[in-house]
Parts: C-alpha cells; sequence; structure tokens
C-alpha cells in the first residue's frame, strides 16, 4: 500500500494495533503504522517502471502541513481522524489512482476519502471514549514529507521503499 506516514500518532496507533493483533506491530524500524493510506491494494510487484512513476508523483507534489483533529466515524464502525487540509492527499489520491488504474482504492469499494484510522467500533471502543484517549495527543501538527510503499503481513508489515516529496 502507499501511504503518508504520520509518526506523530506513532505510539498511540502502535498500542491500538497491538490490541487488535500483535502480529501486525512490525520490527522495521522505518516502518510507521500511523498512516494515511493513499492507494490500496497497490501492485503485489511493482515493477522499476511503476517505482519510477510514483517517485515522479511525490517529485511533483510539494511537502505540505497538516493538522488531525476531527475525530470521525464512517458508517462500518471506523473511527478516524480527518487531516486539514485534506485536498493534499486526495490529490495524491487523485494521481495516483490515474497512473495505476489497475488499482482503485479500495478495490472500488469504498470512495476514498484521505484519514488516518485510529480505532474501530468492534474494538470495545465508541467515538467519545476514543475522542477522550486521543485529547492528550490533539492537535497533532503533521508535516506531509514521504510517500511510502509499505508492505502489511502477520509477522512481517515493512517498508519496501520511500519516495522524498518535493525532489
Amino acid at each position: 500500500m502507499l501511504v503518508v506516514p504520520v509518526p506523530e500518532l506513532e505510539t498511540y496507533i502502535v498500542e491500538r494495533t497491538h490490541h487488535y493483533d500483535v502480529s501486525f506491530v512490525s520490527s522495521d524500524p522505518a516502518f510507521v503504522h500511523a498512516h494515511i493510506t493513499l492507494l490500496a491494494p497497490f501492485l503485489e510487484s511493482p515493477s522499476a517502471a511503476d517505482l519510477e512513476l510514483v517517485r515522479k508523483i511525490a517529485a511533483a507534489t510539494a511537502r505540505f502541513d497538516f493538522v488531525l483533529d476531527d475525530v470521525r466515524l464512517f458508517a462500518g464502525g471506523t473511527i478516524y481522524l480527518h487531516p486539514e487540509p485534506a485536498q493534499p492527499f486526495a490529490e495524491l489520491i487523485e494521481a495516483l489512482s490515474a497512473a495505476f488504474p489497475q488499482c482503485p482504492p479500495y478495490a472500488g469499494l469504498f470512495e476514498p476519502v484521505p484519514h488516518l484510522t485510529v480505532d474501530h467500533v468492534d474494538g470495545g471502543v465508541d467515538l467519545a471514549s476514543t475522542r477522550t484517549s486521543l485529547v492528550r495527543l490533539l492537535p497533532a501538527r503533521c508535516r506531509a514529507d514521504r510517500i511510502s510503499l509499505q508492505w502489511y503481513a502477520n509477522d512481517d508489515c515493512r517498508v519496501i521503499t520511500e519516495w522524498p516529496l518535493g525532489e
């Protein structure tokens, strides 16, 4: 999956990941669990040309600041943080989706909405309790500085490669 890492919320997201499934807690020091998804699923075995295309999109996108403070709930029960501004993420999602039409965001099941997933109601939390647990961390002032190609698998979450934004 292609993501923008959000290290400012890493500790919180690692704790929640550990709560749900410790096999998805990565030992890769470059891996950032807290992220905003740009394109998933992505190609299982991207070619050099595919990777170069992502590099060009990253290079053409200036680094940008954003704030995470708005805790929201998707209809399916996913609790998330909405980034402000969301437009730069939407533009990256659009550019990557156009470059890789064989990889529609979320396999075409959901409209891509820029967000950082923080929890799910099935995990014994609700919107109010999640807001309370995040109060010490928000607002999170963040900087999007790279696109990361991450691999997710039980006991094998890792960074494959990264591209800096704006270079």
